[in-house]
């Protein structure tokens, strides 16, 4: 299949609405013409936390949310993009529980990373450790196994209790890959066209390296579940935050890549109100992306803007998105900190907050998204202009639920009567369905503190100008009849 070049909706399963069938419904009501490059619905499968990146499987649904049928439903109408979190699995897999209950004797054992398959005699060696990039203070955990009474330490790259609730697999392990397979056949099943390859940057674990995208060893699993995937006529998408340099590899092997860098970028163009760094990049960069401003996690500053930004610079933009009531995700490790000790890893927070709750400012920073080549994504709380849910911080201690409201049915509606809504919907339009943005790019010359982009494909034209000290946002295109028409945004 072809990805469709229109824009698509990311949501979970139970934030419009509260389920799959009420997500459904909201599509069919609101949004049928409106996301016509397809959803990308974050798991829907039993998780055990992390809310819904710790599955325990890819065979069910989690019951709360509805089916498979239900899910099935909404792929009849729109492409279905779906992750599979291919570093790692539940500890309250079956897979996992069985290894816990019998370990080295459970017929899953082999899925699992022992400490023996990284050092041979078990036991980690801190200067290996001190060479990784960590997402949590050890990379493993270790299990008591309910029928010796022994301890046995697993790969854990991610999860914030100890033990982890997510437990990384083994990816040459033939078990794993048959485990996978099983896994697309299902999706082939249920009308799941897109499939995004959560963290597999992590896949490779490597000593003397940082266990992060090893090189060339990524590549060969990269290969083989891409022959899989169109095997079964399913794209691909990788998800890697990384310096840019590794998404340009990506791309080289002919990839779709995440565009990580441009949230960051019209951030930061939008508040110092100069274009040069945005236009530098947007004159060299793959076109083959996604794009988003805004998603589950946050806008990624390190490392996927390593060797781009300037780190004096970079805290002063981080310091006005904590005045606009942002948080932080900050880097673990010390060796992937700046030199300066710069350790933002991603700013938490609504895209529409983050820019002072402007509707100027954020019908242009939308319209530079939609400009700038690639699939654009919009992010559910990004498309009802949703604000920092702060409470929702506080009552669960998690720093990313500040952009992770659930909109009730009521909600969603009150959300569609404002104006920022509907300008935003009417630009959303005019991305699906003018012709000029299968056709060529050019970003124009213009001054510092203006932005002029532009879409040609043989008589249809269109221009993006946008004055950044007013925020105003301005296209003009030509019609079918040849006409030159102007359309503020």
């Amino acid at each position: 299949m072809a990805v469709k070049n229109q824009v698509q909706l990311i949501t979970y399963p139970d934030s419009l609405g509260g389920d799959l069938k009420a997500l459904n419904h909201a599509l069919e009501k609101y949004f049928k013409d409106i996301f016509k490059g397809g959803i990308h619905i974050l798991p829907p499968f039993p998780s055990s936390g992390d809310r819904g990146f710790a599955p325990l499987t890819y065979l069910e649904i989690e019951p709360k949310f509805g089916t498979w049928e239900d899910l099935k439903k909404i792929g009849e109408n729109f492409d279905l993009l779906v992750d599979l979190m291919v570093n790692h699995i539940s500890q309250k897999s079956e897979y996992f529980q069985d290894f816990m209950k019998k370990g080295r004797h459970s017929k899953y054992t082999d899925l699992f990373i022992t400490l023996d398959k990284i050092w041979k005699d078990g036991k980690p060696v801190q200067e290996d450790i001190d060479k990784m990039f960590l997402r949590r203070q050890l990379p493993y955990s270790t299990f008591v196994i309910e029928e010796t009474g022994e301890e046995e330490s697993v790969w854990t790259t991610f999860g914030k209790t100890d033990p982890s609730e997510q437990v990384d697999l083994d990816i040459k392990s033939e078990h794993v890959r048959k485990l996978l397979k099983v896994f697309f056949e299902n999706f082939k099943e249920n009308n799941v066209k897109i499939v995004r390859l959560d963290a597999v940057g992590y896949v490779v674990k490597k000593l003397g390296t940082s266990c992060f995208f090893v090189e060339p060893d990524i590549y060969e699993f990269l290969d083989w579940i891409m022959e899989l995937a169109q095997s079964l006529d399913i794209e691909l998408l990788p998800e890697v935050h990384a310096h840019y340099s590794i998404q340009n590899k990506l791309a080289d092997h002919e990839f779709w890549i995440y565009d990580f860098i441009l949230p960051y970028r019209v951030l930061d163009t939008l508040v110092n109100k100069s274009s040069t760094d945005l236009k530098a990049y947007l004159k060299d960069r793959p076109h083959k992306q996604f794009t988003m401003l805004d998603c589950h996690d946050g806008i990624p500053v390190k490392p996927d803007l390593d060797d781009l930004i300037d780190t004096k610079a970079a805290r002063k933009l981080v310091d006005v998105a904590l005045d606009r009531g942002s948080n932080l995700s900050l880097i673990m490790s010390d060796e992937h900190k700046a030199e300066d000790g710069f350790d933002v890893h991603q700013i938490r927070c609504s895209y529409y907050s983050v820019l002072d709750a402007d509707d100027d400012a954020y019908l242009a920073a939308r319209a530079i998204q939609f400009f700038t080549p690639g699939i654009p994504q919009v992010y559910y709380v990004g498309m009802l202009a949703g604000e920092n849910d702060v409470e929702n911080v506080e009552r669960t201690g998690e720093g990313r639920e500040i952009n992770r409201h659930n909109f009730t049915l009521e909600e969603i509606e009150q959300s569609l009567k404002k104006e920022v809504v509907q300008r935003l919907m009417k630009l959303i339009r005019f991305r699906n369905e003018y012709g000029a943005f299968n056709g060529e790019f050019e970003v124009l010359e213009s001054k510092d503190d203006t932005i002029r982009l532009k879409w040609s494909k043989g008589a249809e034209q269109c221009w993006l100008f946008i004055d950044l000290n007013s925020n105003r946002a301005e296209i003009e295109y030509t019609d079918r009849n040849g006409e030159l028409v102007q359309y503020i945004v």
